[in-house]
């Protein structure tokens, strides 16, 4: 039989007693958040310092795609698109701030959204708001030039939402992430049966869809992505291309080139990694709905630690990690450290230097990497080690936790 660990009126009070006596002091918080904040403008502000190309992703590629939106298209024939279509909302978003240029918008636009995910996790606990402050200047200034603090501030606030008990504001905001993005769907996983999955998962499956129609009559071909993304191959960065780096210095052929907006490596067997790479993407689907039958114990962590399992398990198993994706797994992670009975604080633990090993992959060593150099190797060695790390202990702790005594991991 499925229990769950519901709160009485005694322990709540106590879990409120517990997190006044351990919220953070706001104004340490804030001054914190600001000098980190302000070091991140100054690394955007000088991109052209031999650590660059990381602004040119907005002033480039999104003000062009802007454009296009503008005029009520979407970049369908763009093989660098590649997203669902509620990513123009977030694309055009920038565009309706008076008296900024694009760039400056979408910047401005970004930091809110992080001051937002700061503030949401200071009110639920202390761990987590400091996480999130410290833990995303790791990634230097990447976050600043893309959209992925937008969707993980959607994701944040879904699980915050079904925390407090609103469950169907909590399935709106992951509909809306799905939307622009796709995995603030798998925020949804970790809800207990019953009640509470079918509020937030009806009111995530009526976002999503409402919100598909409406920009299916605004936008044409809509669902073109899909196309581009089928065609990706092994990204440099990515397990699979880590393992085809080190093929490459041993002498296996294969080269580095672009396409699809991102580095990938083609030659000799690259189709088996791809295969491999999705097979075990599958694995992992099948894993999950595992995870979620077997599981018999709930506690109040737990949608928020499974989130962290199932997007780390897509991240460490799909042919693409873009630095960015490390953006997720930090506000994941976040939310994870405001529960004191969380089972990821080993998991958020590693996964602050798996983001301080990606701003040195990029934009640092941007160049070894592409050149497949040992140095390059190495660190892409070394970051995705944690992640398949991390990955595997968050399935082992969540599993230990939820399972039935006799399916637990020896």
């Amino acid at each position: 039989m499925t229990t769950y660990r519901l709160s009485t009126p005694r322990t709540r009070r106590h879990r409120l007693r517990f997190r006044e006596r351990h919220r953070p002091g706001l104004l340490p918080l804030l001054a914190v958040w600001a000098l980190s904040r302000a070091g991140m403008l100054w690394l955007l502000a000088h991109d052209t310092l031999g650590i660059g190309g990381v602004g040119r992703e907005v002033h480039i590629l999104y003000q062009h795609w802007y454009e296009q939106l503008a005029h009520g298209a979407l970049p369908a024939g763009d093989a660098t698109w590649q997203y669902p279509p509620g990513a123009a909302l977030v694309l055009l978003a920038p565009g309706l701030v008076p008296g900024l240029t694009y760039f400056q918008a979408f910047v401005g636009l970004a930091l809110v959204a992080d001051a937002a995910v700061m503030l949401a996790l200071a009110r639920a606990g202390e761990h987590g708001a400091w996480y999130w402050t410290g833990g995303l200047p790791l990634l230097l200034h990447i976050p600043l030039a893309r959209y992925d603090v937008q969707v993980t501030a959607l994701a944040v606030g879904a699980l915050l939402a079904l925390r407090a008990g609103r469950l169907r504001a909590g399935g709106a905001l992951a509909g809306l992430g799905a939307l622009a993005k796709g995995w603030p769907a798998l925020t949804l996983l970790g809800t207990p049966r019953g009640l509470t999955t079918r509020r937030s998962w009806t009111s995530a499956l009526v976002t999503t869809a409402g919100g598909a129609a409406a920009l299916a009559l605004a936008f044409p071909h809509t669902l073109d992505f899909l196309r581009h993304q089928g065609n990706r191959g092994v990204q440099v960065e990515s397990v699979g291309g880590t393992l085809l780096s080190l093929a490459h210095l041993a002498g296996w052929p294969g080269q580095v080139v672009y396409r699809y907006g991102a580095f990938e490596f083609t030659g000799p067997h690259v189709g088996v990694v791809v295969f491999a790479s999705l097979v075990l993407t599958g694995a992992v689907l099948v894993w999950l709905m595992l995870w979620r039958v077997r599981s018999l114990h709930w506690s109040d962590a737990t949608p928020a630690d499974a989130a962290l399992m199932a997007v780390l398990l897509c991240t460490v198993t799909s042919r693409v990690i873009s630095p960015q994706y490390l953006v997720w797994l930090l506000g994941l992670a976040a939310v994870c450290l405001t529960f004191r009975n969380t089972t990821q604080r080993p998991v958020a633990m590693l996964l602050l230097p798996a983001a301080a090993l990606t701003a040195l992959a990029y934009p640092l060593l941007y160049v070894d990497v592409l050149m497949v150099t040992p140095l390059g190797c190495a660190v892409l060695l070394a970051r995705n080690g944690l992640l398949v790390l991390a990955a595997l202990l968050s399935c082992r702790l969540l599993w230990e936790e939820s399972a039935p005594d006799v399916l637990r991991v020896p």
